[in-house]
């Protein structure tokens, strides 16, 4: 397998955190490319129409995106079905836990997207104080189901919601989450020094 990756981005990270927990990691070949909101990157559309990280090349040429989807091929592939639970309430739970761990990383992306990718003149900042409003909104309801999220045996919520809290560690130090999520930030800490997660952290490229 080939990933079409970005060392920074947190939708990269949460595949290959399912990748190392599902013992793949290293069948799996990293390809640079240079996702931009604006200027396409030829490599990876040749592969996805959207032309956005992360995508996985099979061996056979086909190709999937977007994390929500090679994360579960990861899971089915690998046997990890604690990962996605099939059926049931603890199904439903894990996917509503990555859909709010994705909102998370959508807004926040965006609100630096704001600053780093629009120029000068035209950025709005009533915008990015909106998707930080949706920031904040996320972390209240994460704060909520802190007690219950799990570090052994983790679902697909839990990795997106680690790979949350560590996007915002890395690109939003100002973010004083921690201070009003106490309960988040006691999981945050066990959370983030599981291998997967170590072994994953993101670094400036």
């Amino acid at each position: 397998m080939k990933l079409l990756y970005a060392p920074t981005s947190p939708f990269v990270r949460k595949v290959m955190v399912c990748a190392h927990l599902t013992g793949q990691a290293d069948q799996i070949e990293l390809l640079d490319s240079a996702a931009h909101p604006i200027r396409r990157d030829p490599r990876i559309a040749a592969h996805n129409p959207l032309a956005k990280v992360p995508t996985l090349i099979l061996d056979d040429g086909q190709s999937l995106y977007d994390s929500r989807v090679i994360c579960e091929y990861l899971a089915s592939r690998g046997g990890a079905r604690h990962l996605f639970p099939a059926t049931g309430a603890a199904r439903w739970t894990a996917l509503t836990r990555q859909a709010l761990g994705d909102g998370l990383l959508d807004a926040a992306l965006l609100a630096r997207y704001e600053l780093t990718a629009r120029p000068v003149e035209v950025q709005w900042p009533a915008w990015r104080e909106a998707l930080l409003t949706k920031v904040d909104a996320c972390l209240v309801a994460i704060e909520a189901v802190a007690r219950d999220l799990a570090v052994d045996q983790a679902t697909i919520g839990e990795v997106t919601i680690g790979c949350g809290l560590g996007y915002l560690d890395f690109r939003f130090p100002e973010l004083d989450w921690r201070g009003q999520c106490p309960q988040a930030a006691r999981w945050n800490e066990v959370f983030q020094w599981l291998p997967a997660m170590q072994a994953t952290r993101p670094y400036d490229a």
